[in-house]
């Protein structure tokens, strides 16, 4: 018998636990073979960053920009090369599959491109240009899959893919992010059964305790790694393990699985990233790293809720909080930071950080602009789940109003964001300072369409060139944040960060590049007055020449008073690359 290899062993222990009744030398027989592993493939060295100061992630739908009688990945890709070449490196485009609804995210074929935005040549020239970013819809489908419909004709591939509950069942400790009824009730030639929907009746839960859903994933997964895909978003994944009598969320064979996952992908492709979406309270969150050997990133849902709040109450002291208590993540993972999403701000994970009344403070400004509010259930009671709102019209004022400062406000926000630990993300629509779509939450009933628009790519370019239009003013001034932001070696998304006491209506934080030879003070500030800091409260080294990045002068007396303007934001650095 041939001796057990190092990738062999690993696969087996997770296995172990989450399929103590099957032969876990037979199953990872199987697994090696679908994702073309030889048994011998070197294991890749532990604790490795893949990602520098140069990576920024642009979000965007694969349909966001439309051109007549083009396919809309080949407008995407063409505006990207044309306006944003040198400045965004990486791009995620949300599900590109074909689909029944949830913008993409109920899912009829993994294995294909939807018709309507091109094919996998599209998919693969985008790759070749940026680093391509998909999401590995990984907790359900569409009721309309192949899969599915399989399923009620008790027929194979399908027959025994989606998880089923008994309505009679304890269910009232469920968690999850919405309201509908949980079991769909569907009849089979072997009678009645109640499928599990997560999210919505048209979003049918897999059965994960099936090894079969395992290798179909495994399958589709090596599948994305062939058309070029280096960045695997996981939707969903805390709800992957289900067990009637739980909470079905973030259960240990959901970690598991998440640990075997990465084993197999890592082992195909060292340098390809696994990312989870848990839209969950903090701690929850941060579960997802594991011991270094989860997610290479989390992302980190509770910096919009709290960066937005900071804004709108001129208030950093919540922002400032929650800042301390993050721990530095470890070589090898990393934040991945975002503000703006094609979903809402998830107010779960601010949960613990803002108090009830903030956060009714902050549903009712996003009311006054024109946002929604979303909800979910919990323990058998509705709560408010999410803020649905363009991310410019959230920044138009302060829960006292709109104001004059809607621009200033805004790129601050991403002044923060972009000099924060972590990878950047960056919705499309904040690129482009788009406001709430009306008529396309009007034509879908869901809320979340909102900040979903789609653009004719004629008009964009013409709001672009018009010098005078928020979109052109926005668009330039993000571009020259991100040009400055990858050139600093201490804004690598592992760089140290310290968080500075400068009161509650300055936020400043230090980074320091791993040599240590470069320092950026970023200060910002939150309110819609002038302050005055003393620079001795920086202390900045007086042996040392310091400039500010943004506004590309030098800082010559140390010993003076710094003024920012309304919503300024500051990069103070003492090594100019």
């Amino acid at each position: 018998m041939a001796i057990e290899t190092e990738l062999e062993h690993k696969v087996q222990t997770h296995l172990k636990f989450i399929y103590p009744e099957l032969d876990e030398a037979e199953v990872c027989q199987q697994l090696l073979t679908l994702m073309r592993l030889d048994r011998a493939t070197p294991t890749p060295p532990n604790h490795q960053n893949h990602w520098s100061q140069k990576d920024i992630i642009a979000i965007t739908y694969g349909n966001s920009l439309l051109r007549e009688q083009e396919k809309p990945l080949h407008t995407l890709h063409g505006f990207f090369k044309n306006n944003l070449a040198g400045i965004i490196n990486s791009i995620h485009i949300l599900p590109f599959y074909p689909y029944s609804s949830d913008d993409g995210f109920a899912v009829m074929d993994y294995s294909k491109v939807n018709d309507s935005l091109g094919d996998w040549v599209d998919v693969e020239a985008i790759s070749t240009d940026f680093r391509l970013m998909a999401d590995l819809v990984i907790n359900h489908c569409s009721s309309r899959s192949l899969w599915f419909e399989n399923f009620k004709l008790d027929k194979e591939p399908g027959k025994n893919y989606f998880f089923t509950a008994d309505p009679t069942d304890d269910l009232d400790s469920v968690v999850r992010p919405r309201t509908s009824p949980l079991l769909r009730e569907v009849n089979t030639p072997s009678g009645t059964k109640h499928v599990w929907c997560t999210f919505s009746h048209d979003q049918v839960d897999f059965d994960f305790r099936q090894i079969e859903v395992l290798y179909e994933f495994v399958k589709i997964t090596r599948l994305y790694l062939d058309r070029g895909v280096k960045i695997f978003r996981f939707d969903a994944v805390a709800f992957l393990w289900k067990e009637v009598g739980t909470n079905c969320i973030h259960l240990a064979q959901t970690h598991e699985m998440i640990r075997l996952l990465r084993v197999l992908v890592e082992h195909a492709v060292p340098d390809a990233i696994i990312i989870t979406e848990t839209n969950v309270p903090n701690h929850e969150n941060l579960s997802y790293f594991g011991n270094g050997n989860e997610a290479h990133c989390v992302y980190n849902f509770s910096l919009p809720p709290l960066l937005v709040n900071t804004l709108i109450t001129g208030n950093c002291k919540h922002l400032k909080r929650w800042m301390m208590s993050m721990p530095p993540a470890q070589i090898g993972t990393t934040y991945f930071n975002f503000i703006a999403s094609h979903d809402g701000i998830g107010l779960r994970p601010a949960e613990g950080l803002l108090d009830e009344d903030e956060l009714a403070t902050l549903a009712n400004t996003v009311n006054m602009f024109g946002g929604k509010v979303s909800w979910r259930t919990a323990n058998g009671s509705n709560k408010p789940y999410e803020l649905n709102i363009s991310l410019f019209d959230a920044l138009q004022g302060t829960f006292k109003g709109t104001d004059k400062y809607q621009i200033d406000r805004f790129v601050c926000a991403h002044a923060v964001m972009l000099a924060l630990e972590g990878i950047p993300g960056i919705y499309i629509h904040s690129l482009l300072a788009t406001t709430n779509d009306y008529e396309r939450m009007d034509n879908t009933s869901h809320n979340r369409s909102i900040n979903r628009h789609q653009w004719d790519i004629q008009a964009l370019e013409d709001a672009l060139a018009n010098q005078f239009s928020h979109h052109s003013k926005v668009f330039k001034r993000m571009c020259a944040l991100i040009e400055k932001r990858i050139a600093q070696p201490a804004f690598h998304p592992n760089a140290v960060q310290f968080t500075l006491q400068l009161g509650e209506e300055i936020l400043g934080f230090w980074r320091q590049s791993h040599s240590r030879k470069q320092s950026i003070f970023c200060i910002f500030n939150v309110t819609d007055q002038e302050q005055h800091i003393e620079m001795a409260e920086i202390n900045l080294i007086d042996t040392e020449h310091w400039f500010d990045l943004i506004a590309e002068q030098p800082i010559n007396d140390l010993r003076g008073t710094l003024v920012l303007k309304p919503y300024q934001a500051v990069w103070l650095t003492n090594y100019r690359t």
